[in-house]
């Protein structure tokens, strides 16, 4: 077995998508990397966004520190050449955005309009995919590919609606990058952390009944935080887990196996 730095990731350079603010799993996952010895660049979604995560980007001591809006052409380009000036390779790349319209979200699937169905699909899917296509070509050495998804992929969780078929998609698109980019030594994976209350998750119907059904129905009898997920996928950056890919990995207490 090859010889494993400690700590494991030390050496790595990681790109963390997604951290709107300190509860982020985004930010979570950041954090986890950044505790194994890896090296962070981070985005922030607007000037809005900002002044919620500069702050982080400093704790975490991120020498790249960019605005990132997958809907604006040519942002997500440049935050990887900004990648390649500094660094020249790359290690890790995490994607953790999402969104869907908030009367395309909450009016049901069968409401859901082509154009909030098609944005849902861009934003929370299809931009995980090009940034699997610009960061595959600085793994040279591999590297390891998070998406986030969520157990509504696969059941129906109520008031979910169109990010359903969404992160079902998400979950089908690590399944075939994992098999496209593995003969290069990147490995991809899907991350499905049980219910967290982020920014994001406060659009949904009901979110607080979701938590409190979640915590009496998991095994373990508690909610999982930004930790849990971050100290998942740090391990799965690791060489400890260097055969591991293309699954969903779920981080829920156990939610996940309950009828």
């Amino acid at each position: 077995m090859a010889t494993i730095p400690s700590p494991p990731l030390l050496g790595q350079k990681a790109l963390v998508l997604g951290i709107a603010n300190e509860y982020s799993i985004a930010f979570g996952c950041a954090r986890a990397f950044r505790k194994l010895g890896a090296e962070l660049a981070i985005t922030y979604l607007n000037d809005k966004a900002r002044p919620y995560v500069e702050p982080l980007a400093r704790e975490l001591e991120a020498p790249i520190f960019l605005p990132l809006d997958v809907q604006q052409p040519g942002q997500l380009e440049a935050v990887f050449d900004r990648v390649r000036q500094t660094w020249g390779r790359l290690d890790i790349a995490l994607h953790s955005i999402a969104f869907a319209p908030r009367e395309d979200l909450q009016g049901g699937l069968l409401s859901c309009s082509p154009a909030g169905f098609g944005v849902a699909m861009d934003v929370s899917c299809h931009s995980f995919v090009r940034m699997a296509r610009l960061a595959a070509p600085l793994m040279t050495e591999g590297g390891t590919l998070f998406a986030m998804s969520y157990y509504g992929a696969s059941k129906v969780v109520p008031n979910y609606s169109v990010m359903g078929p969404v992160k079902a998609a998400l979950e089908a698109s690590v399944r075939y990058l994992a098999y496209e980019l593995g003969p290069k030594g990147i490995r991809v994976h899907a991350l499905s952390p049980g219910p967290i209350k982020t920014r994001a998750a406060s659009g949904l119907k009901d979110f607080d009944l979701l938590l409190n059904e979640a915590a009496q129905r998991a095994p373990v009898g508690e909610l999982v935080d930004i930790d849990d997920v971050g100290m998942t996928a740090a391990y799965l950056a690791t060489p400890y887990a260097r055969r591991i890919t293309g699954s969903t990995v779920y981080v829920d207490a156990g939610l996940n196996i309950m009828a």
